[in-house]
């Protein structure tokens, strides 16, 4: 007899060629579907929570009894470019989520374990800036990465109408500051008409030779006898001692020096602009132009009107414009005056200044210059008459000037820095970024200097000598030093680097404070002097300044301009300071784009508020009660009524 076949041992029916034999169903070709695998219940509830977000991940791995490989099969989708690695990289703290797949893999972990919302996205190391590049996709390209910090993670998955709106909203409030002045500034520097002279160091690479006869706008270089006659009226300004012969009133500082040939390269450039281009100018020829056009009332009633057509109305500007037109054609000490020759480059425009006017110079340049001294004077009185604030400079910062602490309001910017600080291991530079805003602020807040002083502010490591003071007067500016008297940094900054060095706050003597050790100030220094400064420059030539600028492959050098630390500080408070209802982060809702400078109105309108001295307010940023009473500090009557009501309310809860 034929021998049955023996089943196997693993109750599995054995293989049966008989022709009477149901044949066995087909099995469908593909990938078999994904088990559906239920929440784990955690191998233990007591745990403690770290901040690091390796260390989180996988302390709940652990917890779970998750694997790299379970965790890829349970929470990763068909398309995810995500491996099972992936997972053991993370744990390890090799790499960190960066894309828009990764941070939704993050909450699909968050709620695997139930974790609260955003768990592991507070924990990364560089939190802040979590859009992915495919979600920058639809912008421009300059656009991307100023933007990528104020968008959310999910923007590229939401719908058009929802980009458009938070696009709109980032570029009207944080990025121009949602003000009339700052929409306007915003559109005047697209068109660029100035005239650039080479003894202020304004010329650029780009500026053109010759102005454009297409109605475009960019920067122009003066031509040799502007340039020279620009070169002159400097070294009249600035020198230490005059040529013989000329007398001046007064001498301008760098800064100041600056200033004013930047306005005057605004004038004369709106005279060389194309009238048929967006700056509508007078469309004098270049050759043509010269200082002298200075010396003649019609030309300055040209620049008065295009002026107000330009922005709408007269503002202050437009009447410290005509006292320095005034300035330059006093008797005796006017360098308009004292300059004759320039009546020999004049020549007749049409529509401007006639034959006429020409010959008169040429016969009695005094004469004409009497006549615009007088002129000058008049129209500064009429526009000072209705001029109109265009930028009120507390509006950036009244939800913080409002606030019962002003300084603490402040101090929460601080604060954010800190919290999306990333890793110095992981990400060097931008954590030296993050460690210098929050240097900058907290200096800001404790010493009320100027921007100028501030950002000139040179330094001496600890144990190292001191620069002498007569030194620092010497070079204008301020150092900050270990003081071993008060074992603590010292700031001190002689009253010649102040540009109210006359004041009668300073008397000649100069300022000095220790900085308070509170708010793990003293912690951030030392580091910020061992590594971050290194870090931030990059091998290149060290300033000496204590803030200096993240040193890149186009960068000329490391220390900051007025352009450029005020755009410093601006970033800042754009990323931590200003409330974004679409990510979630920054400090304070309603706050605006601004500058240090405003932050000596926070420190003013703080003592204000706590004490009603504006002696004390002007205690706090080296300046006069008055000053403090005409442009600082934000006391309202309210503020003053609320005061003297606390005390007079004490005889009643008697």
């Amino acid at each position: 007899m034929p021998r049955k076949p023996t089943p196997p041992a693993d109750g599995r029916q054995s293989l049966d060629n008989s022709p009477n034999r149901t044949p066995a169903p087909q099995k469908k070709r593909g990938r078999a579907p994904r088990p559906i695998v239920p929440f784990p219940s955690p191998l233990w509830e007591d745990w403690d929570d770290p901040e690091d977000f390796a260390e989180a991940l996988d302390l709940h791995m652990r917890r779970h009894k998750d694997t790299g490989y379970g965790l890829r099969r349970a929470v990763c989708g068909r398309d995810d470019k995500v491996e099972s690695t992936t997972f053991t990289a993370w744990r390890r703290g090799d790499k960190a989520p960066r894309s828009a797949t990764s941070f939704r893999i993050l909450a699909a972990l968050e709620r695997r374990w139930r974790l609260p919302p955003g768990y592991f996205r507070a924990k990364l190391h560089h939190p802040g800036r979590m859009i992915s590049n495919e979600a920058l996709i639809p912008l421009p390209e300059p656009e991307r990465r100023r933007m990528a910090w104020h968008l959310p993670d999910d923007f590229a998955r939401l719908p058009q109408a929802k980009r458009d709106e938070i696009v709109a909203w980032v570029k009207s409030v944080i990025i121009t500051g949602a003000t009339d002045y700052r929409r306007f500034q915003a559109t005047a520097m697209k068109q660029r008409f100035a005239m650039q002279f080479s003894a202020t160091g304004t010329i650029r690479p780009n500026a053109g030779k010759y102005w454009p006869d297409d109605g475009r706008t960019r920067p122009v270089a003066a031509p040799p006898a502007l340039d020279a006659e620009a070169k002159d009226l400097l070294e009249f300004k600035c020198a230490t001692l005059t040529s013989r012969g000329r007398q001046r009133a007064g001498v301008w500082g760098p800064d100041t020096a600056d200033q004013k040939m930047e306005h005057l390269g605004l004038m004369l450039g709106a005279l060389v602009a194309s009238p048929d281009g967006d700056v509508g100018g007078f469309g004098v020829a270049l050759a043509d132009v010269t200082f002298g056009l200075l010396a003649f009332p019609a030309v300055w009633d040209w620049y008065l009107g295009w002026r107000q057509k330009r922005r709408g109305f007269f503002t202050q500007w437009e009447s410290e414009m005509l006292i320095l037109g005034a300035s330059l054609c006093r008797r005796e000490t006017g360098w308009l005056r004292q300059t004759p020759a320039l009546a020999e480059r004049l020549t007749p425009i049409e529509g401007l200044i006639t034959a006429a006017d020409v010959a008169a110079a040429h016969a009695d340049w005094n004469a004409v210059c009497d006549e615009q001294h007088r002129h000058a004077l008049i129209r500064a009185k009429e526009i000072a008459r209705v001029s109109r604030v265009h930028r009120d400079p507390f509006e950036p910062i009244l939800p913080i000037l409002e606030a019962d602490s002003p300084v603490g309001e402040y101090r929460k910017i601080t604060e954010e820095v800190l919290r999306y600080r990333p890793s110095r291991r992981r990400h060097p530079i931008s954590a030296a970024e993050s460690t210098r805003a929050f240097l900058m602020l907290r200096f800001g807040l404790h010493l009320g200097l100027r921007q100028k002083n501030l950002r000139q502010l040179l330094f001496k490591p600890r144990g190292w000598p001191a620069t002498p003071e007569r030194q620092l007067e010497a070079l204008k500016r301020g150092e900050l030093r270990w003081s071993a008297r008060d074992n603590g940094w010292e700031v001190l900054v002689p009253a010649a680097a102040f540009k109210n060095a006359g004041s009668s706050y300073f008397r000649k003597n100069p300022f000095r404070l220790v900085l308070p050790d509170l708010g793990g100030l003293y912690e951030e220094i030392a580091q910020y002097i061992a590594t971050d400064r290194a870090v931030l420059l990059r091998g290149a030539t060290d300033p000496g300044e204590f803030f200096v600028k993240t040193m890149k492959s186009r960068s000329r050098e490391a220390a900051y301009d007025q352009n450029t630390f005020y755009e410093a500080w601006r970033v800042t408070i754009q990323r931590y300071g200003i409330y974004n209802p679409y990510t979630g982060r920054g400090a304070i809702e309603g706050l605006l784009p601004h500058g240090p400078h405003n932050v000596r109105d926070v420190l003013a309108t703080h003592v204000l508020k706590q004490t009603g001295s504006y002696e004390q307010a002007s205690y706090a940023i080296q300046d006069t009660p008055d000053t403090i009473a005409q442009h600082y500090g934000r006391f309202l009557p309210q503020d003053k009524a609320a005061m003297a009501a606390g005390v007079l309310n004490k005889v009643w809860a008697a």
